[in-house]
């Protein structure tokens, strides 16, 4: 079933996840009982943005047959100083290396991904403001 996922109490405050027949552990940061054993489900709000970002950038990409020899995303993103602490800003940055880059065409896909068919920045658009930026080629 699309969505569904389980967490089971391992110790302290780390939980194993199960999700689509793969397992992953959760935990808190030690000042809150946790013991480092994995990221918490807050700061993986942020990797779900990239990965569901980048995997729409790659496929744009792929079909506009536009080649890149290396691509990463990072994100960063700002809480509310309130609870709950929500996230209110958020900024990706696309990197990507290549001797044949085409930004107009990575600019299309970005925005696409972002304003059409990332499911996990519809989402938070709802309570934060997402930004980006293109890096190519960096030194």
């Amino acid at each position: 079933m699309p969505g569904q996922t389980q967490i089971v109490l391992k110790e302290g405050m780390a939980f194993d996840v199960h999700v689509g027949g793969h397992t992953c552990t959760f935990d808190a940061d030690p000042q809150f009982g946790g013991h480092g054993y994995g990221p918490s489900p807050k700061s993986l709000v942020l990797s779900a943005l990239a990965g569901c970002s980048g995997m729409d950038v790659v496929s744009i990409l792929r079909k506009m047959q536009m080649p890149f020899d290396s691509f990463s995303v990072d994100v960063d993103g700002e809480t509310a100083t309130e609870h709950p602490k929500v996230y209110t800003r958020i900024h990706i940055t696309y990197i990507f290396t290549g001797s044949a880059l085409d930004e107009a065409k990575i600019e299309k896909a970005v925005n696409l991904s972002l304003d059409k068919y990332c499911g996990v920045a519809a989402m938070l658009k709802r309570s934060a403001e997402i930004t980006y930026r293109i890096v190519t080629n960096p030194s």
